[in-house]
């Protein structure tokens, strides 16, 4: 509405918003304000001067109002106009009001934002009222167990004062009554050596007094026992020079005696000569030949000293021919299919194949032999290469003893050679002995056709020392392997159960386990054993049994079995250094050695691989 008054019209001049006071009585004055308006403007004359442009009045702003007010009365907006003003001046107020909410909104959250912050000031003050109080209790507790571990402590020294005391007090009593027993038989002996001094100084006395009639008895005696002898003497020869002439004179008696002498001489010498050919019946029956270190066939002695272990074996049923050996798998599937070859090879009363079976040491050959010995039905007996050499000129005696013996079987044998290249080495280029020679030619002589009494199997670690007679009489050849990851985890499963957990479960000792993850700590020792052979991780079992035994609990922990297991795969690296060590050397001596520069074109056993046999070619 400021338009009625002029406000903002720029089409007039400056409207003055009060009323200029009147002037003062005066005809001047009237003159000078009506006339000389535009001087007083300028110049500032009059009675206000220059502050009287403040309190003019202009009468046609009130005209325009009035006019527009007429106008406004007049126009048919109007009252739109004026419900327009209100409308506008009530949103004014309830925008006001509006921000009035808002703010005591924001007041009010602004409480309880305060209210938050006090309870979350409270709860970090009761917080860490309860950790202070916490702490104290530790503190405390601590503090406790500290008193207590200071009074555990004097008191062992207390008692270790008083053990040392009392240890003292019973040495000084021990070495009283050591001092007073020494006293004592100091005394006693010199009260004996007293009485036999007084003793033997009256029999002395006494037989010098006597020396006289002593010496009469001894020469009657003396006289009385010549006059006996002679007397004897006579007599014994008077009987048998009458005896002698009686016996020559009658002839019947010399024959008889002479028939009777010729008799037990006979008898003597058949005596002598039958029982030494019985007794050898009897060896290469019952008994065992010198070069077998062990049999499943008993003797008869074994069998008397051992009768329910005799019949024990003789009541075992075949079981399976790998039961209790790990192995990779498919090293497995071709020594089961070997094992039931041999046993249906005695049921059809067939020919036994040969077999080399070489690798490291302890990968499990001596016991797949014996188990498959066991397997098939046939007694095993064990013999090693290195008995051989020792026999001298009795080796091909002893080795035809070996056969004669395991053909006298009727359950059949098989013959397992151990370390084999120690005796059946290569007869054109290795030095051997004539008796080593000998002995491997009945060796060979012995085995060059295929046998129904026995079964051949040889263990090398070596086998490319071999004599190409011995490689033409084996069937088959089998590598076995050192264990991999799987087989290794198996086997230490499988000792760790047999050595720990049996003895530990059973109750047969005071073996204890402690509280650790046994599967998994199994695997751990499994991926970290690599190389170990089947022995050696055997001998790792019965290490944590013994470690175990040796402890003051007798409880196997974890840091026991970790400890045993880095020394068994210390000692395994070291071996296997020594053993590149040796072979280097062996290798530096070799290249020097002039015998071995000139052997270089001597033929070289091929590699064995494969499980073709090579062709037999009859004896050597």
């Amino acid at each position: 509405m400021s338009w009625l008054f002029g406000v903002g019209n720029k089409g007039h001049g400056d409207v003055p918003q009060f009323p200029v006071p009147p002037p003062s009585s005066g005809g001047g004055g009237d003159a000078g304000g009506s006339g000389d308006g535009g001087k007083d403007k300028g110049g500032g004359g009059g009675l206000f001067g220059k502050s009287s442009d403040a309190y003019r009045f202009d009468s046609a702003a009130l005209e325009r109002a009035a006019q527009a007010a007429k106008e406004l009365e007049r126009s048919k907006y109007a009252r739109e106009a004026l419900d327009l003003t209100k409308q506008q001046e009530v949103s004014k107020q309830l925008e006001t009001q509006k921000q009035m909410k808002e703010y005591e909104a924001q007041l009010e959250q602004l409480k309880v934002e305060q209210v938050r912050v006090q309870q979350e000031e409270r709860r970090k003050t009761l917080a860490e009222e309860t950790k202070q109080q916490q702490q104290r209790a530790q503190y405390q507790d601590q503090l406790a167990r500290k008193r207590y571990d200071d009074q555990l402590a004097q008191q062992a020294r207390m008692n270790e004062e008083n053990i040392r005391r009392q240890e003292e007090s019973v040495k000084k009593q021990e070495a009283l009554r050591r001092s007073t027993i020494e006293h004592e038989a100091e005394l006693r002996h010199k009260n004996e050596m007293q009485r036999l001094e007084a003793e033997l100084r009256g029999k002395a006395k006494v037989d010098r007094e006597n020396m006289d009639i002593i010496r009469e008895q001894i020469k009657l005696k003396a006289a009385e026992n010549r006059q006996t002898v002679l007397e004897s003497i006579k007599t014994a020869g008077s009987v048998l020079g009458t005896g002698f002439q009686a016996f020559i004179g009658d002839w019947d008696k010399v024959t008889a005696t002479a028939l009777g002498l010729t008799m037990v001489a006979v008898g003597v010498y058949t005596a002598k000569y039958g029982t030494g050919v019985a007794a050898k019946y009897i060896e290469s029956r019952l008994g065992k030949p010198s070069l077998v270190r062990d049999t499943s066939r008993f003797t008869a002695l074994e069998a008397l000293k051992h009768p329910i272990k005799t019949v024990k074996a003789m009541k075992l049923k075949p079981e399976d021919a790998l039961q209790g050996i790990i192995l990779r798998p498919k090293l497995e599937e071709r020594l089961r299919d070997i094992a039931i070859a041999t046993r249906h090879t005695k049921k059809n009363k067939g020919y036994y194949r040969n077999i080399l079976m070489y690798g490291p040491p302890g990968t499990g050959k001596t016991m797949f032999a014996k188990s498959l010995a066991q397997h098939s039905g046939m007694d095993y007996a064990i013999m090693t290469g290195g008995d051989v050499a020792p026999m001298g000129k009795e080796g091909v005696t002893a080795m035809h003893k070996v056969f004669d013996w395991a053909y006298t079987s009727s359950r059949g044998v098989l013959l397992f050679v151990d370390e084999a290249d120690a005796f059946l080495r290569k007869r054109s280029t290795e030095v051997i002995s004539e008796d080593m020679r000998a002995t491997l030619n009945a060796f060979l002589y012995r085995t060059g056709e295929q046998s129904q009494k026995f079964m051949l199997v040889l263990a090398s670690n070596q086998p490319e020392q071999f004599d190409w007679a011995v490689n033409d009489r084996l069937d088959e050849m089998v590598e076995f392997d050192p264990p991999g990851l799987e087989e290794r985890e198996r086997m230490v499963r499988q000792y760790f159960e047999k050595y720990v957990l049996e003895p530990a479960t059973q109750g047969k000792g005071r073996l204890k386990v402690g509280q650790f993850d046994y599967g998994a700590k199994c695997s751990e020792i499994a991926a970290i054993a690599e190389g170990l052979s089947g022995r050696e991780i055997a001998k790792m079992g019965v290490a944590w049994q013994a470690r175990a035994y040796a402890s003051e609990d007798g409880v196997l922990t974890e840091r026991m079995v970790e400890e045993v297991v880095s020394d068994a795969i210390a000692q395994h690296a070291r071996k296997v250094q020594w053993q590149e060590d040796q072979e280097r050397m062996a290798q530096r001596h070799s290249v020097m050695d002039p015998a071995f520069r000139s052997s270089k074109d001597t033929p070289v056993l091929p590699p064995l691989t494969g499980s073709s046999s090579p062709s037999r070619s009859g004896k050597p």
